[in-house]
């Protein structure tokens, strides 16, 4: 996954995770409210990943810039 995908699911997975955590708590639905906590977990991480993909994507973009001005 590229990083902007990357962090697109992860919003999206803690959007629908937190729904899931919110219906879970409001009908007393423990293991939905779990997995509702589950998946905005993974949703942080993805986007986490994202963020350092991008991260390093623009570090390794102004070292190249810098090595071509300079040949």
């Amino acid at each position: 996954m590229g990083s902007t995908s990357d962090k697109a699911s992860g919003l999206a997975n803690q959007a629908v995770g937190k729904a899931k955590e919110g219906a879970g708590k409001a009908v007393g639905n423990d293991r939905l409210r779990a997995e509702g906590e589950a998946q905005e977990a993974k949703g942080k991480v993805q986007k986490v990943v994202g963020d350092a993909k991008s991260a390093v994507k623009d570090a390794t973009n102004k070292v190249a810039s810098k090595i071509n001005k300079n040949l």
